[in-house]
């Protein structure tokens, strides 16, 4: 009978884990080990305004979780390609179903310009003009860059991690 107890409980236990949800804040101790701090940037592409909250969101998430680690983030997010519609001004250059969930694009970007370790946003001239949209429309606080793939490639000259989402 003991024997049969044991079985069930194991299984048991088994069965609970399978269905135990993950966390993001779990600890990342050995990838992280010997580490004081992360430089990251993130190369932004997505027109979706949904989906483009949604990789900003695990920006976010991810800067914090580093920070509750005791790993201090230094992230740059770009923005080039569709993405570049997103994070400007100018409301009929955003399709209008977009236009909702881009506000709450910008609202994101804003939080995060404030955020620890957030080093800066930039967005991409050459993008700017293929999308067709203006210089001067670009979000306050998103910096221009001449070339987005120049700058994303000295941040990873200067050991930035790039990332893209």
């Amino acid at each position: 009978m003991r024997y049969f107890i044991s079985i069930v409980g194991a299984v048991g236990l088994l069965i609970a884990g399978a269905f135990t949800p993950l966390h993001a804040d779990g600890p990342d101790q050995a990838a992280l080990t010997g580490l004081s701090q992360v430089k990251i940037a993130f190369d932004m592409r997505n027109g979706d305004a949904k989906g483009l909250l949604r990789e900003l969101d695990v920006i976010d998430e991810t800067r914090q979780s580093l920070i509750k680690q005791g790993v201090k983030p230094t992230i740059v997010v770009a923005f080039r390609g569709p993405a570049t519609k997103l994070v400007q001004t100018d409301q009929n250059q955003i399709k209008a179903e977009d236009r909702e969930d881009a506000a709450k694009v910008v609202e994101k970007i804003k939080a995060l310009q404030a955020a620890d370790g957030v080093a800066g946003f930039e967005q991409c001239a050459v993008a700017v003009r293929l999308a067709g949209t203006q210089p001067e429309n670009v979000l306050a606080g998103i910096k221009l860059v001449g070339n987005g793939w120049i700058s994303l490639s000295a941040y990873q000259a200067k050991g930035f991690s790039y990332i893209a989402p």
